[in-house]
């Protein structure tokens, strides 16, 4: 199990998640923020990008704010979810472990 605090921006027009200065992961959604859009896209994103079922994914914290909290069923660890989005630079820029 794994728990991962993040930021999300709604309605951005764009999906993609990348590390901001302080080194916390950001999501930006598509989805506007109104009647679980926005969460539900969050969920299906982290689930596309993990191999894993939604349903193994929970907002645990955070379900109407944009700091969220989400715990993920897996055996991963935060490192090799962050290079699963594609952002290994900046893993090596901020020295997240």
């Amino acid at each position: 199990m794994l728990i991962i605090d993040l930021k999300v921006v709604p309605n951005s027009g764009k999906l993609k998640a990348i590390l901001d200065k302080a080194g916390k992961l950001k999501c930006y959604l598509k989805s506007p923020p109104e009647k679980g859009l926005a969460n539900a896209e969050l969920i299906k994103f982290f689930s596309k990008a993990l191999s894993i079922s939604q349903n193994d994914i929970e907002i645990v914290a955070g379900a109407t704010s944009r700091n969220k909290r989400l715990k993920i069923e897996t055996n991963l660890n935060l490192e090799q979810v962050l290079g699963l989005f594609d952002i290994e630079q900046q893993i090596t820029l901020f020295g997240v472990k």
